[in-house]
């Protein structure tokens, strides 16, 4: 299969599936999220397939959803015609991250995004380089509360998820192991190594038996409210991009809301 925005790299019992778009920070089209939506939906059917890596090419992880991309295709959109598709796309396409059937594993480097950071933290588990940085600044460049996915809380505990948001601030690789977020910070030269060795060893386990321990896993945390909790979210995001104030912002123009969050310290 043909892709013009990921790649599709198969070694042995694990795929890895990059972003790749690395002259544009791997920011992420609608095209993008389909082709990802597609090599999930192979991975999951391909029984040789044991573990799935998310990863990128360049630098970076993902600088986030690709606003001008959206601007250019969904620009006219209604807020209702938005919230069916943000609904389907972005939303869906983090949930079926979630609920991939097989051990996934987010291999980060650079910067990770809003929306990047919403894919990679839909992940079993994360490895990261050190210069690994982490930011949502939504709220500060766009008056949106956060981006579709609220997983935020999940994974950096309620404090540190507000000061995170609230403040728009940048968190460190370091940072992000000490509060939980991620599994193993590794040097930049042995991300790829690293995080292939991981996915390897977790291959080696009965297929079965780890599919139905990562479905009881995500059972436990759905009982604590995980699934609810992101679907009452969404409604909520939803109605923030539909506010006066996030329109006056918007018709400033979306450049400078996306200078100001590159900016956001």
């Amino acid at each position: 299969m043909d892709y013009q925005q990921i790649t599709y790299e198969v070694f042995g019992p694990v795929v890895r599936v990059c972003h790749n778009r690395p002259d544009n920070a791997n920011a992420e089209t609608e095209l993008l999220l389909a082709e990802l939506d597609a090599a999930l939906a192979r991975a999951k059917d391909d029984d040789a397939i044991r573990v799935l890596i998310l990863g990128s090419h360049g630098k970076h992880f993902s600088a986030g959803h690709d606003l001008k991309d959206g601007m250019v295709t969904r620009g006219d959109f209604t807020p209702e015609q938005h919230w069916q598709w943000e609904l389907e796309h972005y939303y869906g396409n983090a949930l079926r991250i979630w609920d991939f059937p097989k051990p996934t594993i987010a291999q980060v480097q650079g910067a990770c995004i809003a929306g990047g950071f919403m894919v990679a933290n839909m992940c079993d588990l994360m490895v990261a380089s050190e210069d690994a940085v982490f930011s949502d600044p939504v709220v500060h460049s766009l008056a949106a509360a956060a981006v579709e996915v609220l997983v935020h809380p999940w994974v950096l505990g309620t404090r540190k998820a507000k000061e995170f948001l609230f403040t728009g601030q940048k968190l460190t690789a370091a940072e992000g192991k000490e509060w939980g977020m991620i599994n193993h910070v590794v040097p930049r030269a042995d991300l790829e190594d690293f995080t292939m060795k991981l996915a390897q060893h977790i291959a080696l386990a009965p297929p079965a038996g780890i599919r139905m321990l990562k479905r009881s896993m995500n059972r436990t945390a759905d009982m604590q409210g995980f699934r609810n909790s992101l679907a009452a979210h969404f409604d909520t995001h939803a109605l923030s991009t539909s506010t006066q104030e996030w329109r006056d912002i918007v018709a400033k123009g979306m450049a400078q809301s996306i200078t100001a969050a590159k900016n956001n310290k």
